[in-house]
Parts: C-alpha cells; structure tokens; sequence
C-alpha cells in the first residue's frame, strides 16, 4: 500500500521533470541568423547549458572567401581565428518559457553581450542582447532550418 502511494506522488513529479527537459530541448538544431550571413548550431553541454555555434557562413559557401577570421576581436591574436566553428553562445539555462543568463559574442563588432532567448513559435527563436538590463538591447529573430545548410541553399535532386 505504501509503495503504491509513493508511486502516485513520484509519477507526476517524474513526468513533470521531463516534460521540463524536452521543452528546454525545443532549441536545439540550426538556426538561419536575422541577416542570413551565418547559421548557428545550438547544443546543450553535459550541465544543462545551453551554447551555440557557427556552422555555415555564406560568405564561405557563395565563395566570396576562402575563410573569415574574427578580424573584429579587440583581442589581436583571437583575430586569427576562423568565425567556421566559434562558439558564440555560452551559459543559457532555461527557466520558465526563456533561455536566459548567457552571452552572445557578435563577430561583426568585437563584442560580447548579455542575452536571452525564446521560442516565438517552433521554427522562430527571439534572442536579445543587451548591456545591462534587457530593456538596453536590440532582438534579433532566427529561423530554424534542417540542417547546418540553410534551406535556401540546399540542392534539389
């Protein structure tokens, strides 16, 4: 009898922490940034939080360059270094609907800002940077694609 009752008090706190988990893993996969210069993959670490990634840039694809570097760092050696593959999203856990208390790094100013993100619907992520407080920021929408190739530029056979 007693084993029953700790069985119908765990199963819905069970069932509710995975319900938790796999809505915070509703942001994983590809997305296509606001310009549609880059696609970021966006992963979660064994902690629980969430990072991203740049996998594909249009200026490589288009071959309008070989490479692009970081060139914007106000760190000269870090100018080096390829934007294929930089980690540009650390530190996001999720809370209540939002991927919050992590940092975005913007290639194209050299700097790095306080941000938080959200799903507007499946397929389209809001993340705001900001300094200070969110109120000091701009959001920027993504969209989400298949793969690390944008839709738009994946061959039809």
């Amino acid at each position: 009898m007693l084993m029953r009752k700790t069985c119908v008090i765990l199963l819905p706190i069970l069932f509710s922490f995975h319900s938790f988990a796999k809505k915070a893993d509703q942001i994983l996969g590809f997305w296509l940034s606001e310009s549609g210069k880059a696609v970021i993959e966006i992963y979660k670490k064994e902690n629980d939080k969430f990072e991203g990634k740049i996998v594909w840039l249009k200026d490589i694809h288009t071959g309008k360059v070989e490479d692009k570097l970081d060139k914007n760092n106000p760190d000269k050696e870090l100018q080096k270094r390829s934007l294929q593959g930089l980690v540009n999203l650390t530190g996001f856990s999720f809370d209540d609907e939002e991927w919050e208390g992590g940092e975005i790094y913007d290639p194209e100013s050299g700097k790095t800002y306080s941000a938080k993100m959200s799903l507007e619907s499946p397929d389209t992520l809001s993340l705001r940077g900001y300094v200070g407080i969110p109120l000091f920021g701009r959001t920027s929408t993504w969209s989400r694609q298949k793969s690390k190739i944008p839709d738009e530029y994946q061959t039809k056979d």
